[in-house]
């Protein structure tokens, strides 16, 4: 095969589509259920630095914690790739590809779910894992995950 240029626009392979994981939560438990997740996901045996983990609503605690330090600290763990990165909807599309991505639809506007999930789905290389609401994120894809 010929060599394909590189740049954000071309690839090699055409990505798989990630495996969908739906776990029903309320918005206000959504938190909760991705942690629980990502416990499993850990305790199976998945490397913390797999795992991105994207909220719609409240930012994950970690998140502000590691924004109190500013962004460049903020986006050096993420590059760091060594441990769970956590991020919500307005940095999501910044957010490099990991195998499993996990969202908690916690919130925010169908906007933002919709951006949450569009980026979570094109960053998850096998698993992408969604918790909330099943009616809310049905609405938001356009049909059943």
């Amino acid at each position: 095969a010929e060599p394909s240029p590189s740049g954000p626009a071309a690839s090699a392979a055409p990505a798989a589509t990630p495996q969908i994981q739906l776990l029903p939560a309320s918005a206000e438990g959504a938190l909760d259920a991705a942690e629980e997740a990502l416990d499993l996901l850990l305790d199976s045996g998945r490397s913390p630095g797999e795992v991105l983990v994207i909220t719609t609503g409240a930012q994950h605690p970690w998140t502000e914690h590691e924004l109190s330090f500013g962004e460049a600290s903020y986006w050096a763990q993420h590059d760091a790739g060594d441990d769970v990165f956590y991020t919500d909807a307005t940095f999501a599309a910044r957010a490099a590809d990991r195998p499993v991505v996990v969202v908690a639809v916690n919130g925010g506007s169908a906007e933002t779910a919709t951006t949450a999930l569009s980026a979570a789905h094109s960053r998850a290389g096998a698993l992408l894992i969604v918790c909330g609401d099943p009616q809310t994120i049905n609405s938001v894809l356009g049909a059943g995950v």
